[in-house]
């Protein structure tokens, strides 16, 4: 398949967003008129373009500025790679597992109604359950670093988290790193573990009170829960990596990248965009899901798309346990590996003059001032204007 970038998300939106926001097909939240209007400026002169001269040569450069939002397809996947570097060295120099866990279908009304509450109770009962294993079956302690996705291939909703898992941990006894050898696991056993975990946080946020739902009372929720105890609770468990710098760039497929990525994006015309996206349930004869491509009209692209907008400081990346504090972890028991800076990137980097072989110097920064203002005043109306449209969209989609 073809990975070169064609096409731009921020094409899309200029094109047929104004339109779209007029007469939208689903509630239009604040975070999402946010996420849009990132997206649109994002390095464009909207938001400033810096200038740099090579003192010697004369050549002259630009870099445009970045809007940094997390949903942005291309700020995102920066910031992933930034990410890896960070993390790359506080890992424990042992092997490390990839592994994803999701809830049943059935939840996903609840888990829509109630973001913030549900996917705290998805993250904390993945770690427990990891932790709390670790423990009572090695007696070691353990870390995770877990990322939350919301969407699945076809950007339907599909709430489910990808952790990287060390295969071992400090035996607190006696400071060690301990690697587990063996790497059979009882997965029906981790699943029921996994299922009780986070039934027992979902009751108790009913029972506090804490859910927005349409239950007549706590038998009916409580047949609703007991209902999914025959419903498959997936914890799928890769095998072991053994080198730090393949399980963050496998991970960093999954971390902090934004729901679609451009590459993926193999036409736009006619108020249809297309992407190619894996069916994991059609497979080759070597056992691969096949790439298929869906074309959407905006009307319902832009919906499917904006659902996976996090809320409002809502961190989709979180550490547990070991990892939550790896300045504490012996520098001895440290991944020691730097390949990821080594590649850092792809592209040659504007600021320096490859003809005279030093980095140039700063001149100046211009932005389209006149088109700024109009984008911001656009927004700042939406924004004074969102409850109005949110609450009335909300009443037509009902």
């Amino acid at each position: 398949m073809n990975t070169e970038k064609k096409y731009r998300l921020a094409d899309f939106f200029n094109v047929y967003w104004d339109e779209y926001s007029k007469h939208p097909t689903k509630p239009i939240e604040p975070e999402q008129y946010k996420a849009v209007n990132a997206i649109r400026v994002c390095r464009t002169e909207a938001l400033g373009v810096n200038y740099y001269v090579c003192k010697d040569c004369g050549e002259i450069s630009k870099t445009f500025h970045s809007c940094k939002h997390r949903f942005c397809p291309i700020c995102s996947w920066k910031e992933t790679l930034r990410w890896a570097e960070r993390i790359e060295q506080n890992l424990l120099n042992i092997k490390h597992r990839h592994i994803i866990s999701s809830v049943p279908h059935e939840l996903i009304p609840i888990i829509k109604n109630n973001k913030k509450i549900l996917h705290n109770i998805l993250f904390r009962a993945t770690a427990e359950t990891f932790k709390d294993w670790f423990w009572n079956k090695y007696k070691l302690k353990t870390g995770l670093i877990s990322v939350l996705h919301t969407f699945g291939e076809q950007k339907n909703w599909h709430s489910h988290i990808h952790s990287i898992v060390p295969w071992g941990g400090i035996d607190p006894a006696t400071g060690e790193l301990i690697e587990i050898k063996n790497e059979f696991v009882q997965y029906q056993f981790i699943r029921q573990k996994f299922r009780i975990k986070f039934e027992a946080l979902l009751i108790e946020a009913f029972d506090n009170d804490l859910l927005k739902q349409n239950f007549a009372d706590r038998i009916e929720f409580m047949l609703f829960v007991k209902s999914l105890n025959h419903n498959q609770w997936q914890i799928q468990i890769e095998k072991p990596i053994a080198k730090a710098d393949v399980i963050i760039r496998y991970i960093g497929r999954y971390s902090k990248r934004a729901c679609l990525s451009e590459r993926k994006i193999t036409n736009i015309e006619d108020k249809h965009i297309t992407f190619s996206y894996k069916d994991n349930y059609d497979k080759d004869q070597s056992g691969k899901a096949k790439v298929k491509e869906l074309r959407l009209h905006y009307n319902d692209f832009f919906p499917r798309l904006l659902q996976h907008v996090p809320p409002r400081g809502f961190q989709i990346v979180r550490y547990y346990g070991i990892y939550a504090n790896s300045s504490k972890i012996d520098k001895k028991y440290r991944n020691k590996s730097t390949s990821l800076k080594e590649e850092k990137s792809e592209h040659k980097d504007p600021k320096f003059c490859y003809n005279c072989n030093h980095i140039k110097t700063y001149l100046f920064t211009i932005f389209d001032r006149r088109t700024r203002q109009n984008r911001t005043e656009k927004f700042n109306r939406e924004k004074h204007n969102h409850q109005k449209v949110f609450l009335k969209t909300k009443q037509l989609c009902a």
